[in-house]
């Protein structure tokens, strides 16, 4: 495995690393591998990792008619109108 010495880190940057780090409980090293990989198309960064649960309290809420009736007008949009693609 290679070795890097990075020059010209400005305090900010500096600083910003070892708060990322700090927060993620990992190294400034591996806060900077992490950055690399991704920025060079290594690693893709990870979507949707945070769990949300700000619509939780909908859930259930619908009565099986309703649902219906919704999932039907969503059913309807995504059908695709062959003459419209010719």
């Amino acid at each position: 495995m290679a070795s890097l010495s990075v020059r010209g880190v400005d305090d900010d940057l500096a600083k910003a690393l070892k708060r990322r780090a700090k927060e993620s409980d990992k190294s400034v090293n591996q806060i900077v591998v992490e950055i690399l990989r991704k920025a060079v198309g290594l690693e893709k960064e990870k979507k949707f990792t945070e769990v949300h649960t700000d619509l939780d309290h909908l859930f259930g809420l619908w009565s099986e008619e309703e649902f219906n009736e919704i999932q039907g007008e969503i059913d309807a949009g995504r059908r695709i109108d062959k003459e419209l693609w010719r």
